[in-house]
């Protein structure tokens, strides 16, 4: 069954003793199961947002020993920030990464919040998707009236914690937790000090936008409807809450928001928003900074959206998209802004086994070489087809940027993307070929011993065959598709580069016949024989197909040579 994983976000009313920050995540840390992402202290606002992943189980686990320690050395009655707040552990979301429901994700928060407030003496309020009442799955209600407010509201029947004692606790406050989709906290920065200024921007754009009034629109009589509600005037941007706040730390006022669904308003749009209000009330947006983690897809979205401004090219390398989008958005007029902390996939990738794809060209060609077994042809053939899709990608690319072609740099960006793709594909294949092939050796070590542990060998040897088999087809008919992009290219790309088209298309059949000598070793040893026919059969047909493909392009090129 295929790994749960939830990601927990706590915020903690602490953000300039790392001491205290330390003893929080030291907590998280010793729990096996779970690991942290991310630690993002604020000294304006005094507050630390924590990232951590893992299965359910552990991360609750680890959630109440982080708030457990947070309630013994956070004093909120000592507390001031500019962020607003209720408890040492403020809010604690937890948030479904794979594999689990939001229902099943609720129920995990119910079971925290329980332990929390039975063992802690904290008065739990439950939020968004585990909100025990419309009422409270607002966040922003659950929390009105801050710290200072607290005693007050407990002693309200209506305002009984989900969990918990109803009584005021000095040290620890409250604290609001819930299950949610993932979101993003974003500031933007402008060129003024002005509170003021900055939540004129923050009213612009946020979807619940400003009360409306007749007259002048600060000080007029504000306009109802005919239950005596207020009328409001919404904001551009749906899903997102904000306010305007100066940070003494960087000497700038900002637009602090909440993205709540990135599909309603991705970041991108929420920064342009900003920028577009900013400027008709004569500011400038300076930069931006995103507190916590970002999804990868997030910031390929931004950096292609201004890719597209540019007219350029979007087939170029992720880190390269990413750099765009940093650059775009200025995430790092404040601080370094960097990707392998601040993106959550490439936090978990982490922990992922992939040494030759990480190599520089010497070692990666010094330890073919050494007498290990892996990596080994299977290995070579997928780098070289890696090679040749990059070249085809690198064709289109230099055709969207020829001077005078501007009009067709979609075309070409549509090749150039595919190549990326390729060559991405081809690239994990380098490692998973030496995977596959140290799995038959694996299997080959497991014990014998009994008639049981020969039946099971036997079994495991078979499947690692198999999977070794399967690796460098998948190297073939990947590697086969790289002949579109190489004929494209020899045929309407940059005429300057017809040669590198030409070598692509060679590296492609060389990628091909080279994984088919793998696939053919392999098969050998498989007691599936209808199986080895097949694929030996459609190996022979895509080898075949190859060299037709090939001989095709180099007339092409040979023709403009």
């Amino acid at each position: 069954m295929a790994k749960q994983l939830i990601e927990c976000v706590p915020n903690f009313s602490e953000g300039r003793d790392m001491d205290i920050i330390r003893q929080i995540t030291d907590e998280i840390e010793r729990v096996d199961g779970v690991k942290l992402l991310d630690v993002d202290p604020g000294k304006a606002t005094n507050r630390t947002v924590v990232t951590f992943v893992g299965e359910p189980a552990p991360v609750i686990e680890a959630a109440f020993l982080a708030i457990k320690k947070a309630s013994e050395i956070i004093d909120m009655s000592k507390h001031q920030g500019e962020h607003p707040r209720m408890g040492a552990t403020d809010v604690c979301p937890l948030i479904p990464i794979s594999n689990i429901s939001m229902e099943e994700t609720a129920k995990w928060a119910h079971q925290l919040a329980e332990n929390v407030g039975q063992h802690l003496d904290i008065p739990i309020y439950m939020y968004e998707s585990a909100a025990t009442s419309e009422e409270r799955s607002n966040l922003a209600t659950v929390r009105a009236g801050e710290y200072e407010g607290l005693p007050e509201k407990l002693a309200k029947p209506e305002w009984k914690p989900d969990y918990g004692p109803a009584q005021f606790n000095p040290q620890a406050g409250a604290t609001a937790i819930g299950a949610r989709d993932f979101l993003i906290a974003y500031n933007v920065n402008l060129n003024t000090t002005s509170v003021r200024r900055a939540n004129s921007v923050a009213f612009d754009i946020r979807e619940k936008g400003r009360v409306k009034r007749t007259g002048n629109p600060i000080t007029g009589p504000i306009v109802k409807d005919e239950d005596g509600n207020a009328v409001r005037t919404p904001g551009t941007c749906k899903s997102v809450k904000a306010i305007g706040w100066f940070i003494e730390e960087y000497g700038v006022a900002q637009i602090s928001m909440n993205l709540t669904n990135i599909k309603d308003t991705p970041l991108h749009v929420a920064f342009e928003e900003c920028s577009k209000s900013a400027t008709k009330r004569g500011m400038r947006v300076t930069g931006s900074e995103l507190v916590g983690l970002v999804p990868l897809k997030v910031m390929l979205e931004t950096g292609k959206h201004f890719l597209r401004k540019q007219n350029r090219s979007l087939g170029i390398s992720e880190l390269e998209i990413i750099k765009i989008a940093v650059k775009s958005l200025g995430l790092d007029e404040l601080g370094e802004f960097d990707p392998q902390k601040k993106i959550i996939e490439y936090q978990l990738r982490a922990d992922e086994s992939r040494p030759l794809a990480k190599m520089d060209l010497t070692s990666f060609a010094d330890e073919t070489a050494s007498e290990s077994p892996a990596p080994g042809g299977g290995s070579i053939a997928a780098y070289v087809g890696a090679l040749g899709a990059a070249l085809g990608g690198m064709v289109a690319n230099l055709s969207a940027h020829k001077r005078g072609w501007d009009d067709r740099w979609e075309e070409f960006s549509v090749w150039a993307e595919k190549g990326q793709q390729l060559k991405d594909e081809l690239m994990r294949l380098v490692d998973e070929d030496t995977h596959s092939f140290n799995g038959i050796i694996e299997a080959f070590r497991l014990p014998k011993g009994t008639d049981a542990e020969k039946a099971a060998r036997k079994q495991a040897i078979q499947d690692a065959t198999k999977y070794a088999i399967e690796v460098p087809f998948s190297v073939m008919e990947t590697s086969f598709r790289i002949f579109d992009l190489c004929e494209a290219m020899a045929n309407i790309g940059n005429p300057n580069s017809v040669s590198d088209a030409g070598v692509g298309a060679l590296c492609a059949r060389a990628a091909i016949h080279g994984a088919f000598l793998n696939v053919k070793i392999n098969a050998s040893g498989l007691d599936d024989k209808a199986y080895t026919k097949e694929i030996i059969a459609k190996g022979k047909k895509l080898a075949s197909d190859a060299n037709k493909m090939e001989k095709a392009i180099m007339k092409i090129v040979e023709g403009k040579l």
